[in-house]
């Protein structure tokens, strides 16, 4: 899983599980959500949204099943890496 920075004011990374349709997202706050069954498509488009904030609220939010990733002191697990540039 690949993780990507974002320029956002509500979120800090996307990642993106294709095999597993897994959509990560850390907010601003460091809160950490996993999504289930997101399709490809949603994961692309909110990468391209113009406010990934929006774009989460209206797509995202109330759609999918998701859990609270547990707080492992701010630290990523191992086997993700950050991508370089914001989108």
């Amino acid at each position: 899983m690949l993780v990507t920075a974002v320029e956002s004011t509500t979120l800090r990374t996307v990642a993106y599980d294709e095999a597993r349709e897994v959509l990560q997202l850390e907010f601003c706050n460091r809160a950490i959500y996993q999504y289930f069954d997101v399709p490809a498509a949603v994961h692309e488009a909110l990468l391209d949204a113009q406010s990934k904030g929006g774009y989460f609220n209206r797509f995202i939010r109330r759609d999918f099943r998701y859990c609270q990733v547990p707080d492992f002191d701010q630290q990523r697990p191992s086997g993700f890496a950050v991508a370089g540039r914001p989108r």
